[in-house]
């Protein structure tokens, strides 16, 4: 076979690989299901006043210990999931797809807050597409549960604050009152802020002494990959963002893999912390480990584009070489052992 005509021919199939690769993508997200968020909340019985539900956070497209948490998540008997956002790495095409296609396998409803990550690469129009709301609420007998969005990492802006008064005030009728949000309203890390919170300092304190008006039973944030609780002001908050990124540290008591399970019934709250492996607490494993986790999340979300680069890179090795030898036998006669 001559040279040109072997690599038109590799060229044609690469090309119609590549082609294919980009239809399916596109053809795949824009008929996948939407309105998720409307349709989940939609399963939760609003009559219940004993349930579980499971929260987590920052997953952000990691494989091994998000999915180990599905499958535990399926054999509990919570009645929903909160991600607190963070679900894929950026807002592209193929990081949403992946992400949709790990959560099939869960046998229950997951109501998002959206993190910062899902608006990164113009993210914020397909997680719309999904998911439908930015911020909304809900509520069962008992408990009523605000979700916000201060994906922007800055500030509320003043329709959602608008929007947040009115559901405040319809809280009130309700014996525990949850708040949602990705990024907490203060670093827990650190005494000057802000820190990895809101950058708004002003607001953040606002909205602290707005929950403690309230009466807000937890504020559940993520953002900062690891575990923390405590007070802001009054209002009790819990940071979980242990669901599969890299770790933030290597502190023992605050950064491991987690998820929470709360218990709510009327005789009051009981937030039970689920601990999965983690990488040993030094430096040199955490890094590791956070290079790997992107690594296989990467090849598994791009294994036919990696092939097709692949391709390309061996199309362009043919060409190289095709300058030196007349035929492509005389090429291939190289990686032949000589009979002595």
């Amino acid at each position: 076979m001559k040279w040109k005509k072997y690599l038109t021919i590799s060229i044609i199939c690469m090309s119609i690989i590549a082609i294919t690769i980009k239809i399916y993508t596109h053809y795949y997200f824009f008929n996948l299901k939407d309105n998720i968020t409307f349709d989940n909340v939609a399963k939760i019985d609003t009559n219940m006043s004993n349930f579980t539900f499971d929260i987590l956070g920052d997953n952000k497209n990691s494989i091994t210990t998000f999915n180990k948490i599905i499958k535990l998540i399926n054999n509990d008997n919570s009645k929903f999931v909160i991600n607190g956002g963070d679900i894929v790495f950026d807002g592209s095409e193929a990081k949403y797809t992946f992400f949709l296609k790990q959560i099939s396998k869960l046998k229950k409803p997951m109501l998002y807050s959206i993190g910062n990550h899902e608006i990164a690469d113009n993210g914020r129009g397909r997680y719309y597409k999904i998911f439908d709301k930015f911020y909304y609420s809900f509520h069962t007998k008992n408990s009523y549960f605000i979700f916000l969005d201060d994906a922007n990492e800055n500030y509320i802006d003043k329709w959602q604050m608008k929007w947040l008064h009115k559901e405040l005030e319809k809280s009130k009728n309700y014996k525990y009152k949850f708040i949602v949000m990705h990024v907490p309203l203060f670093d827990p890390r650190s005494k000057i802020q802000p820190g990895h919170s809101l950058k708004n300092v002003t607001q953040a304190k606002y909205l602290n002494k707005l929950f403690d008006n309230y009466n807000i039973t937890m504020i559940f944030a993520s953002h900062i990959h690891a575990y923390y609780e405590g007070k802001w002001g009054n209002t009790p908050y819990i940071i979980t963002g242990g669901a599969g990124a890299e770790l933030a540290g290597t502190d023992k008591a605050h950064y491991f893999y987690h998820y929470l399970k709360v218990h709510v019934s009327e005789k009051g709250i009981n937030y039970e912390l689920v601990k999965l492996h983690s990488p040993d607490y030094n430096i040199f494993d955490r890094v590791f480990w956070s290079l790997w986790i992107y690594l296989y999340a990467f090849i598994s979300i791009n294994a036919w584009s990696i092939i097709v680069v692949l391709g390309l890179i061996y199309i362009l090795i043919i060409f190289i070489f095709s300058k030196k030898f007349k035929t492509f036998k005389e090429f291939t006669s190289l990686f032949h052992w000589k009979k002595k």
